[in-house]
């Protein structure tokens, strides 16, 4: 494993320098917690200006099916938004991406939230072969942002959910007190970039993508700019606690927690817990717990030790999650250790629409923001 510890790092959390672009001041403390604490000061304010927003979604629904569309994981965020929402009175329309690699306790912790909120659950099933052939054709590109095949395709599914019952808001558990600090660029890649899949795809498969939903910059446009469908952060205006929402879902829904952010998946698992380290220097526990220090949730101390142990919950399950990823893929340990050890590249090395979106992103944030 590349030694991503030996790293100059941040003395207020724990950020360091394999994000490319970090910055330190005279006090060691990096542009990450700046950025961070700028935004999240300006985020107070919303504080519980939650009603509002709750008063505007439930107007814009009227007399419709559902007044918004709420994606499900079976993570902590995702799971517990949809319980807030049917606390405040809100006819959400669950949806749920199955790309082939749940987890047994995902699948659990999803059946019993929307069983016991009375919530309606669209599941879309991705082809696996397809599926399996994308995610192939990633690994040899070369590119770090698997999960962007995931990612795209679920934005894909819940536009078009949203577009086909005329709601005007999907709702996300994204938020500031448990993922504000922002990846750093070399961590990923534009999710809105259909251009950029369907440039690898052709280059190490040839065949047509026929039933992903995969999601483009001009759909984006279509969606939020035409159609008027917005994706609001509920969770930004209250102040969300991660433990507290974790023993609501526990006590009300027997819901059972993941060792660390984003495990109710088995890929998305490997890929944080073995493919970023081994590959890429990586380790995205950081940027989760540099969030949980800034926002009071964690000491500095209490995330250092955590950092020490390894990303996977125990070597056995490792080795467990590797044979069943390698089975899915058709793969031999020997094509995973020469993948891992390959030098890796740049996404921007393939088609790509993301200066387009850049532009247009720019362009709404100046003159209507």
């Amino acid at each position: 494993m590349k030694n991503y510890n030996k790293q100059q790092v941040c003395n207020r959390c724990v950020m360091d320098t394999s994000a490319e672009d970090i910055v330190f001041d005279e006090n060691g403390v990096c542009n990450y917690c700046k950025d961070f604490l700028l935004n999240y000061s300006k985020l107070k304010e919303k504080n519980k200006a939650v009603k509002p927003l709750i008063d505007k979604i439930k107007k814009d629904g009227k007399n419709k099916e559902y007044d918004c569309i709420i994606g499900v994981s079976g993570g902590l965020d995702s799971s517990y938004l949809l319980y807030l929402a049917k606390e405040w009175g809100l006819r959400p329309l669950a949806t749920h991406m199955d790309n082939g690699w749940d987890t047994e306790l995902a699948s659990a912790n999803i059946s019993n939230l929307v069983n016991k909120l009375d919530v309606d659950l669209y599941t879309y099933v991705i082809d696996w072969e397809e599926y399996r052939e994308l995610m192939l054709s990633f690994f040899n590109a070369d590119v770090i942002d698997i999960e962007m095949l995931y990612d795209n395709a679920l934005l894909g599914v819940n536009y078009r959910q949203a577009a086909k019952y005329k709601v005007k808001y999907m709702i996300t558990g994204g938020n500031y007190a448990t993922e504000g600090v922002m990846l750093p660029h070399n961590w990923r890649w534009q999710k809105i970039d259909g251009k950029n899949i369907r440039s690898i795809h052709k280059k190490f498969n040839g065949n047509a993508i026929k039933s992903f939903p995969l999601y483009t910059i001009w759909n984006y446009i279509y969606h939020e700019y035409i159609r008027n469908i917005k994706r609001v952060r509920p969770l930004d205006y209250i102040d969300y606690k991660k433990d507290e929402a974790l023993k609501v879902l526990t006590e009300k829904f027997d819901y059972k927690p993941y060792k660390y952010k984003h495990y109710e998946s088995v890929f998305t698992r490997f890929y944080q817990g073995y493919i970023l380290p081994k590959k890429w220097g990586i380790d995205k526990r950081k940027v989760h717990l540099s969030n949980l220090i800034l926002t009071g949730q964690m000491t500095r101390d209490e995330a250092i030790d955590e950092l020490k142990k390894e990303p996977y919950p125990s070597e056995e399950e490792l080795q467990e999650d590797k044979e069943y990823v390698l089975k899915k893929l058709n793969w031999n340990e020997k094509q995973l250790q020469d993948y891992i050890n390959s030098p890796g590249k740049n996404h921007s090395d393939y088609g790509t629409d993301r200066k387009i979106y850049n532009f247009i992103r720019d362009t709404y944030q100046k003159f209507f923001e």
